[in-house]
Parts: C-alpha cells; sequence; structure tokens
C-alpha cells in the first residue's frame, strides 16, 4: 500500500470532518499507517509530530502500552453490555474514581458517547431539573466566542459564527454574556459584572450558564482568569441559575490542574467530560452532577419525571477499560507534576515567537499555547499555509484561522517540542 493508493480509494467514499472537500484536489491527504508516542506515520515511513494530540485525545499519546494492555484484557471478557437495568464492573470502577478526582460535590456519573452528546445531556438535565421544581426556565447562557459542540443542542449554545450561521434558523434560543477581555482579574471581574447584570433581569428566565474553563478551544484559544469562575459561581448560587463547566477539552490535566474548575475552587452543579477521558482511544463521554439535582428526578414511577434520554453505547465497556487504565497512569505516573515542567519548558519556547514582527500576541494556560497572528486577511488562509509547512518538515499543526496553538500529549519530550516548535516559528517566519 502507498500513501497515493490510499488516498484515492478514500476520496471515492469519504466525506471528512471540518473540511472543504475541494481542498484536497491540492491539497493531498495524510494516510496514516501506524503511530507511537507522539509520532504519526505514513505509507511511506514519513513521520509528523502530533502536535495537536489529534483533535486534544491522545493525551498519552499513541499507542500507549498499558492502555493496550487494557483494552485487551476487557475484549476477552466483555465488550459491552445494555446500561438500562444492566451494569459491569469497569463502569462502577470509573465512576467511583471520577466522583472522588472531580470537585467535591459531584455524586451522580451520566454517561454518553462524546463532548456534544454529554453537553446535551446536561442541557436537558438542567432544563428538566428546574421543571421538576415547578420553574420552567428555558433560557441558556454561554459566553462569546464559545464552542461547545455541534449538535442541534450543543450549537446553539456556541458563539463561533463558522459553525453556527448556517443551521441558526434550527437552533435553541440562547444568550450569550461577554467572555473575559484578556487574562487579568480586572476582565475577569469585568465580564463578571456584565453576567450578573442579565442575571437581575431575566434570573427567572434563564437554565444555566454553560462555559468552557479557562481557556476557549474552537474559539481561538482565548484564555482568561480562574477569578472569573468563582464569580460566576457565586452569582449562579444567588440567581438559582446551575453552572454547567465543559471540560471536554481541558479537563484531565491539560490546564495544570486535573480539572480546570479545580484553579478557581469551585464545583459546578454539571461537569462535562470527554476527549482524554479514555486516552483518546474510545470514544466516551460523561456528565457528573450532585446528588441535590439527582433527587429531583427521583420518584415513583412518572414519565415526565424521568430523565428519559439514553445511547446505545452507554457506558461501553471497552470504552470504560480505556478510561480507568488512563486514569491508572495519572495515578501512577506523577502526571500533573510532570505537566507543570513541561509546560514551563514550552512557555520559554514560546517567547521566541515575539520576535517575528507579523506575531500580535502570544499566551499560554498550562500544556495549552497559542499565538496570535496579525495582518492577514481570513481569504488568505494563512493557517493552511502554517499546516502545510509543518507537514513538510514532519509536524501536524493544525491552526485556528489566524490562530497557531500546540496541544502536544503529555509525554512530547524537551527534544520534540524544541522540533514542534521551531517548525512553527520558521512557519511563521517564512510568511513574513
Amino acid at each position: 500500500m502507498t500513501n497515493l493508493e490510499l488516498k484515492n480509494r478514500d476520496l471515492d467514499v469519504l466525506w471528512h470532518p471540518c473540511t472543504q472537500m475541494k481542498d484536497h484536489e491540492q491539497l493531498p491527504l495524510i494516510p496514516i499507517k501506524k503511530a507511537h508516542g507522539v509520532y504519526l506515520e505514513d505509507f511511506e515511513g514519513n513521520t509528523y509530530i502530533d502536535a495537536i494530540s489529534s483533535w486534544w485525545v491522545n493525551i498519552f499519546g499513541h499507542t500507549n502500552s498499558y492502555i493496550n494492555k487494557k483494552i485487551k484484557e476487557q475484549l476477552d471478557t466483555l465488550e459491552h453490555v445494555i446500561l438500562a437495568g444492566f451494569t459491569h464492573e469497569q463502569v462502577v470502577r470509573l465512576s467511583e474514581r471520577l466522583v472522588k478526582l472531580t470537585p467535591k460535590g459531584l455524586e451522580k456519573c451520566f454517561y454518553s458517547d462524546n463532548g456534544s452528546s454529554a453537553v446535551e445531556v446536561a442541557l436537558k438535565m438542567s432544563y428538566h431539573a428546574h421543571l421538576n421544581d415547578g420553574k420552567k426556565k428555558t433560557v441558556f447562557v454561554s459566553l462569546t466566542n464559545s464552542y461547545h459542540g455541534e449538535t442541534i443542542g450543543a450549537l446553539s449554545v456556541g458563539d463561533v459564527e463558522l459553525y453556527k450561521q448556517t443551521y441558526e434558523p434550527l437552533l435553541i434560543h440562547s444568550i450569550q454574556t461577554a467572555v473575559p477581555k484578556d487574562m487579568s482579574v480586572e476582565a475577569a471581574e469585568e465580564a463578571a459584572c456584565g453576567f450578573e447584570e442579565l442575571c437581575k433581569q431575566r434570573s427567572d428566565e434563564i437554565s444555566a450558564i454553560i462555559l468552557e474553563p479557562l481557556v476557549q478551544g474552537a474559539g481561538s484559544m482565548r484564555m482568561y482568569h480562574p477569578v472569573f469562575l468563582k464569580l460566576v459561581r457565586d452569582i449562579c448560587d444567588k440567581y438559582d441559575i446551575h453552572l454547567i463547566s465543559d471540560e471536554v477539552m481541558v479537563g484531565f490535566g491539560r490546564t495544570g490542574e486535573l480539572f480546570a474548575s479545580s484553579k478557581a475552587e469551585i464545583t459546578p452543579d454539571f461537569i462535562v467530560l470527554s476527549k482524554g477521558l479514555t486516552g483518546g482511544y474510545l470514544p466516551l463521554s460523561v456528565v457528573l452532577t450532585t446528588n441535590d439535582i439527582y433527587a429531583k428526578f427521583y420518584c415513583d414511577y412518572n414519565e415526565h419525571k424521568a430523565f428519559l434520554h439514553s445511547h446505545s453505547y452507554t457506558g461501553n465497556a471497552l470504552a470504560c477499560a480505556a478510561a480507568n487504565a488512563t486514569l491508572d497512569i495519572f495515578e501512577n505516573d506523577n502526571v500533573i507534576e510532570n505537566n507543570k515542567q513541561t509546560a514551563k519548558y514550552m512557555g520559554e519556547k514560546l517567547q521566541k515567537f515575539l520576535e517575528l514582527e507579523n506575531v500580535d500576541s502570544i499566551r499560554q494556560t498550562g500544556m495549552i499555547c497559542a499565538i496570535d497572528l496579525k495582518g492577514y486577511a481570513p481569504e488568505l488562509r494563512i493557517g493552511l499555509k502554517v499546516y502545510q509547512y509543518g507537514l513538510k518538515h514532519g509536524v501536524l499543526l493544525r491552526p485556528l484561522g489566524n490562530v497557531i496553538y500546540f496541544m502536544p500529549p503529555y509525554i512530547i519530550t524537551h527534544k520534540e517540542i524544541d522540533s514542534m516548535m521551531d517548525t512553527a516559528y520558521d512557519a511563521v517566519k517564512s510568511l513574513c
């Protein structure tokens, strides 16, 4: 098999995500034969550093020997069973561990298949919990510039025009409140005041605010101070509004703590987890919530009060085995402290980009680094040029418009960071 053979077969039958397929008339697809650690390898032996953890999921790299082993062990005993009326050891053990690891007070786990679906679960739970209390709260608040997925409900509470504009007539009603304009405490306080003003006017309608704590992923990696989370938590308590923390991207160590909400020492009413939950191996997501919210649905049979939501693969045993193996690595390998050291080195390397005249700013939260380029109109597709340069030099970069970011697997070495960031530096320099 060659790259060309598989590419041609692919284009005959596949429609790829977040892709203008016509681009592939000039832009070659990269067929991947195998992967290990931070490296992807194509059918011709070319290797690429996975600088984005394959859409932010492979936190311990590819073909991790320990996760491989645990999935193989599970495969010989139970691959899947319906989770309605049945259970299994992997999902029980995973749930027990997540309850202990997430912010105090989150006591119940509800599983689904992916981040967007889990966001939908949290939205429905929030609305329904209020309804079971006799309150019809039908409005959700999200932050400007936010992204929460691309199913109809998740898309409805996002605010990235690129994804949302076309489908606007199909979406449920939501309103936005300003995200902090920068990473300062003052910006956090200003944005929180804006949210409280909204609550004063419409708290009787608002079911929940959903936000990405600390870092807005698809919203160009915008970052803000943890004090904003603390202030929003207080406002939600004051006005009987739920707080949904979407940690699909930032959960599991990416920000320097196991969960980003912990940076602000808050407990949301719902926390949404996916991506790194299984180490990037299998689709799985979970919503954790409080016993108080769980109790609002607990009753003698009443089809209107019960939470009638399901997914065929809820709590899949293989995915749960991968998730438990991922948590084992966190437990045994001092991952968070190692990440802090890796993040420090990445931050040092990031400073060099300020030398370039086409770089506007840089920012970092934990193992997420971002660079804003300036002076380029969207139609120039500068991000695509950086992507192509990276591939030619052995690095997978996938910029968000004029924003280049790094979100590599946690196992990346300093030498590999050098290669990753030096390639990006050269790519940006070549645009001048």
